[in-house]
């Protein structure tokens, strides 16, 4: 079996982000463009921060077995 892709868009200000940045929250949820929630630890888009917060489009990589393998800008 072959990984699996996730794609979406995130739109968090500078603000919002911080919660995460201090380990507040520890999760991030999001709905892909099919409309499915995934769950991902909040560290996995601490690297995509800017002093605008996160915006943009994304594609998160797992496993069949649903482990992380990769999250990136797109």
């Amino acid at each position: 079996m072959s990984n699996k892709s996730y794609f979406f868009s995130l739109n968090l200000s500078y603000e919002q982000c911080l919660a995460y940045y201090r380990g507040q929250v520890t999760a991030i949820q999001v709905c892909d463009d099919n409309n499915r929630r995934i769950r991902f630890p909040a560290a996995k888009i601490l690297p995509h921060m800017s002093q605008l917060g996160i915006r943009g489009r994304f594609r998160l990589t797992l496993t069949p077995e649903n482990k992380f393998v990769a999250l990136e800008r797109i």
